[in-house]
C-alpha cells in the first residue's frame, strides 16, 4: 500500500536478525530506516511480531508495539527510546522492545509499519487489538520488514 518503506543496516528484509538484538544477548531493537512516507501521515505505528510463535505459544507473539511516531521521522536508532512517541505492553509483559527468543527453532519476525492520517487517543495501556481498531480507516500506507531468528 504506496510506497512506505522499512528497512534495517543490520540485517536484509527475510535476512537473520543479529544475535545482539536477541532477548538472551543485549536485547535491543536494531536500527530501522523509514522513507516515502506519504503525504498527509500525521504518525507512524510499529508493530513487531512473530507469527511462528502460534505452534508454541499458542498466539502471535508481539514484541513491540509504539504509536504517534511522528510521521517527519525518518531513522529509528538501535536501543531507542521513543520519548516522542508510545509504547504499548508486548507479550513478555514489559512495556518497549523484547528481543527474539524462540523457543523451537528458527522463528520469522515481522516489523510491520503503518502511516495514518491521524494520531492515536489511546492510553499507553492499550492492547495491540486497541491499537488496531483505532487505525481503522486511518492507514494511508504500510509496508513489512520481516527477519530470521534461530536459538542461540
Amino acid at each position: 500500500m504506496g510506497d512506505l518503506a522499512l528497512t534495517s543496516p543490520a540485517f536484509a528484509d527475510g535476512g537473520p536478525i543479529p544475535v545482539k538484538y536477541g532477548a538472551s544477548a543485549e536485547n535491543v531493537n536494531p536500527p530501522l530506516s523509514i522513507a516515502n512516507v506519504p503525504s498527509g501521515a500525521e504518525s507512524l505505528v510499529l508493530v513487531v511480531d512473530d507469527p511462528d510463535a502460534v505452534e508454541p505459544a499458542g498466539k502471535v507473539w508481539l514484541h513491540w508495539l509504539v504509536w504517534n511516531v511522528p510521521a517527519s521521522r525518518t531513522e529509528i536508532p538501535e536501543d531507542w527510546n521513543p520519548e516522542s512517541a508510545v509504547e504499548g505492553t508486548n507479550d513478555s509483559g514489559s512495556r518497549g522492545y523484547s528481543g527474539p527468543a524462540p523457543p523451537d527453532g528458527t522463528h520469522t519476525y515481522r516489523f510491520k509499519l503503518y502511516a495514518l492520517d491521524t494520531t492515536l487517543d489511546l492510553p499507553q495501556s492499550a492492547s495491540k487489538a486497541d491499537v488496531g481498531a483505532a487505525m481503522q480507516g486511518h492507514v494511508l500506507g504500510q509496508t513489512q520488514l520481516t527477519g530470521t531468528y534461530s536459538p542461540q
